[in-house]
């Protein structure tokens, strides 16, 4: 196995060069996608409906984490920046995550709030994007959530100040004891600063893999409160 890595993967002094082997295999990286057809005549006409149903496949046929998902923000001074976070939640009205208000990428929602979502399931040879508008949820759904999750995770929505600098692992580790300690036998409340976003879709896009790179993309378009469908060039 040693020998397969050094010859596709050589140390820092050969990556240096033009043509290294590394650059050839990135290149070489390729498999067929045979997914089956996906057109016009066997789509819903509500993309919401219709992610459910890929949603459900997804849920079967995907050992960990079919509800991760790419949220893309965009920070004031432009700079899109991504990270995965989970789909605890959708309906007609749109996605739901949860997250720390005082978040890196909550702050950026708050001073621009049109995202975006992109769940890739290689299995299936599947994606959808979904492009749409942030915004907190009630106060009262973030509750019933919260009060969902084991004691553990709602210990360490109090422990952690999400993207803020913290001096060592082991500060962290102390912050939770003391969380622990507060809390201990007691009920764990949801923080003030921990909530949910639900992202409101204005164009739904769903991309199944196909042979010979001809893949199929079906765009549904909000325009005037109404859902338009259109396939796209792969």
């Amino acid at each position: 196995m040693f020998k397969f890595f050094k010859r596709w993967f050589p140390g820092r002094d050969e990556v240096s060069k033009p043509k290294s082997a590394v650059t050839q295999a990135v290149a070489m990286l390729r498999r067929e996608y045979e997914g089956k057809p996906f057109n016009e005549n066997n789509v819903d006409p509500n993309p919401v409906s219709q992610f459910a149903t890929w949603f459900e496949v997804a849920v079967k046929a995907i050992k960990f984490d079919p509800n991760a998902m790419i949220l893309s923000t965009v920070d004031p001074n432009g700079q899109p920046s991504s990270r995965t976070v989970l789909l605890k939640g959708f309906d007609k009205e749109g996605f739901i995550f949860y997250t720390n208000y005082r978040s890196r990428k909550a702050k950026h929602i708050e001073q621009n709030p049109n995202v975006s979502l992109t769940f890739y399931w290689p299995d299936l040879v599947r994606q959808i994007h979904i492009e749409g508008v942030a915004k907190k949820i009630s106060a009262e759904q973030s509750d019933q959530y919260f009060a969902s999750r084991p004691d553990s995770s709602k210990l360490s929505a109090w422990a952690s100040d999400q993207s803020h600098p913290i001096s060592s692992r082991k500060e962290l580790e102390n912050r939770l004891k003391t969380i622990e300690k507060k809390f201990s036998g007691g009920t764990i409340p949801r923080p003030p600063h921990w909530g949910g976003f639900c992202v409101a879709p204005r164009r739904i896009e769903f991309w199944q893999g196909r042979l010979n790179r001809l893949h199929d993309r079906i765009a549904y378009q909000k325009e005037n409160g109404k859902w338009k469908m259109e396939r796209l060039s792969p």
